[in-house]
């Protein structure tokens, strides 16, 4: 996809929040602190649209970035971070339920696992849960570049065989570098160009951010 404009769409702390303009969505999820802000950033060539930080735990909101102005990339907040009080744990846990359970939900459903740990228990619950529920779903291993080249294919598939059922290959990347983005990119581009398109002109059912609350927006061409 060229990537011609991104914003900062949405920051939804509730389900009334999410956006409902029949654009299709791709949600990135996974642990704490796996990488996901910065491999959005990658993938939409836009350093600091999705914020990062080195402290786990810290989204707590969905956060949809709308591409093109017809398709949103999700940010899902990470899980499994032990230092986050349990309520905030179980209210960011069913904010995520929310949106994947809910209509629309997302079109493509992408689980980041760190290419350097075994996947957990919960990566494997949520995995199971995308299963059972039939939505489309890929396995993305993030921080590749943290590994010697020569580990790669080993991973990859120590990596599927850990995941019941077993998924298609998982893809590793590296927003660092920039490996394995174009092999992301081709699973990525279906999903934005199927699934419910926007009629033009058609006015979203929330608020977009506002500026001076961390929109930005840019206008480029990048072939990701």
């Amino acid at each position: 996809m060229l990537i011609r404009e991104t914003e900062l769409f949405a920051s939804a702390s509730s389900p009334d929040r999410f956006p409902r303009d029949g654009a299709p969505q791709i949600a990135f999820m996974g642990r704490s602190n796996v990488g996901k802000s910065s491999l959005i950033n990658r993938l939409l060539g836009t350093r600091g649209l999705a914020r990062t930080s080195k402290t786990p735990g810290r989204t707590r909101a969905v956060h949809f970035f709308r591409v093109n102005r017809r398709v949103h990339f999700v940010d899902l907040p990470g899980y499994g971070y032990a230092r986050v009080p349990r309520p905030m744990r179980q209210e960011w846990k069913g904010l995520v339920e929310a949106y994947l359970e809910g209509d629309p939900g997302p079109d493509l459903s992408i689980l980041l696992v760190d290419a350097r740990h075994p996947p957990t228990d919960l990566d494997q619950e949520l995995w199971d849960w995308l299963a059972a529920a039939g939505r489309p779903a890929r396995i993305v291993l993030t921080k590749i570049d943290k590994l010697s080249r020569g580990r790669w294919a080993a991973v990859t598939r120590a990596a599927a065989a850990a995941f019941r059922p077993e998924p298609a290959p998982p893809i590793p990347v590296s927003a660092v570098t920039g490996d394995g983005i174009p092999a992301l990119w081709r699973i990525l581009d279906p999903a934005c160009e199927r699934g419910r398109s926007a009629p033009p002109g058609t006015e979203p059912l929330v608020t977009p951010h506002p500026q001076g609350e961390g929109h930005h927006r840019e206008r480029q061409r990048h072939r990701a």
